[in-house]
């Protein structure tokens, strides 16, 4: 897989949108980044997901996904080798970067309040 096809399978999901981030590209569903170009010059695709996905995905394939150093690939951010994910991978790996961020995007949307009215 390459780069092209990040892009493509990152905007194919529902409310993707193309953005950059330091310079780098990124990928954004309800204005939060789920994934980035931003190691595509190392060969690697970034996912924003969690520890624990992180985890399982690197037991399924440890030739394919390797954690970012540092802090941020403790916190599940996480690289997929391009060179060797085929479609099926890359895509599934996208689609659950891109659901958690849907989902944490809604826990995070304030819900309307409404306030009793108050007696006049």
């Amino acid at each position: 897989m390459t780069a092209a096809d990040f892009r493509r399978i990152a905007l194919s999901l529902a409310g993707a949108e193309e953005g950059s981030h330091m310079g780098a590209v990124d990928f954004r569903v309800g204005g939060r980044i789920f994934a980035t170009l931003a190691s595509v010059e190392e060969g690697y695709g970034n996912l924003m997901i969690t520890p624990e996905m992180q985890a399982a995905f690197i037991d399924d394939a440890p030739e394919i996904f390797v954690p970012i150093k540092g802090g941020w690939g403790r916190m599940g951010m996480t690289h997929i080798v391009l060179a060797k994910a085929n479609a099926d991978v890359l895509e599934g790996a996208l689609r659950a970067a891109w659901k958690l961020r849907v989902e944490k995007n809604a826990q995070a949307s304030p819900k309307k309040r409404t306030r009793p009215k108050r007696a006049q």
